[in-house]
């Protein structure tokens, strides 16, 4: 989930633009966090085939996070009742798990946040029911990239525009569209605080990234124009030509000379290719 919310009472170091700088107690905790909700992802991806319907992924995503004794972050926020997101197709963000059956050819993201010894693990990734066809899985894989194109500039001294100068450059250049309605996100031991981080901007712009931040990176990439709109339901965010959306999501930590990634899949299964 996208956006930021009012802040906790943190206690520790906090920047003029309101980003949290946290220690090495803190990476511990995202690792850990981090790990288990790519764990999560990694074992629903078995499941994700035709004639599945995304309530039976969602339900196999609540029970794996309460078998581990961990908490979904999604159950309750806001008034949300899944323990994930799945979107499908043109859905862009926010899909909501429903009785619908994916049928071959579908593709989807599915997002899930666990909460672990207080620390916020948030990622998501695409999926595909079947067989994938060819704008598909070229939209896949460009999306794909410009995550990696926009971690890729993580380091002390970078800026956020930068990050998403980086990823909104290589998307056009693919003759694709960034989404401009919602961004990534700062996190830590709060699902949602600044910054936002947006996907598109000018190098040399926004916030200066220093060693402790953690946020989230997770563009989302349209084949048609970026334009979204959210349905009736007041979650589920789609594209208003009806193009097909993708969107990676990791979470990250500036290190003192670059960067972690902390919702690294534990066994290659991040790109929906894997098999």
């Amino acid at each position: 989930m996208t956006g930021a919310d009012v802040l906790d009472d943190f206690k520790g170091r906090v920047t003029k633009d309101g980003i949290r700088i946290h220690d090495d107690a803190g990476f511990a905790g995202m690792h850990a966090a981090g790990a288990l909700a790519a764990r999560i992802l990694d074992d629903i991806a078995p499941m994700v085939e035709p004639g599945v319907t995304t309530e039976a992924l969602d339900q196999a995503i609540e029970n794996m996070v309460n078998a581990a004794g961990a908490k979904s972050a999604t159950i309750g926020y806001r008034g949300y009742k899944h323990a994930s997101c799945i979107s499908v197709n043109h859905v862009v963000c926010h899909g909501i798990p429903s009785p619908k059956t994916l049928k071959d050819g579908d593709i989807l993201n599915i997002d899930v946040t666990v909460i672990v010894d207080g620390w916020f693990g948030d990622t998501s990734r695409m999926y595909v029911a079947g067989n994938l066809n060819r704008k598909a899985e070229r939209l896949i894989q460009v999306t794909h990239d410009a995550l990696f194109k926009g971690i890729e500039i993580v380091r002390p001294g970078a800026t956020f525009g930068d990050i998403g100068h980086a990823i909104q450059t290589y998307v056009e250049a693919n003759r694709m569209s960034v989404v401009r309605d919602f961004c990534g996100h700062g996190l830590g031991q709060v699902f949602h605080a600044p910054p936002n981080v947006l996907h598109y901007g000018r190098a040399g712009t926004g916030s200066v990234l220093e060693e402790g931040m953690f946020f989230t990176i997770e563009p989302m990439v349209n084949l048609g124009r970026p334009e979204t709109k959210v349905l009736a339901d007041e979650w589920t965010a789609v594209t208003r030509d009806k193009s097909l959306s993708a969107q990676f999501e990791h979470s990250i930590g500036v290190t003192a000379d670059g960067f972690e990634i902390f919702t690294l899949s534990p066994s290659g299964k991040f790109h929906p290719t894997w098999r």
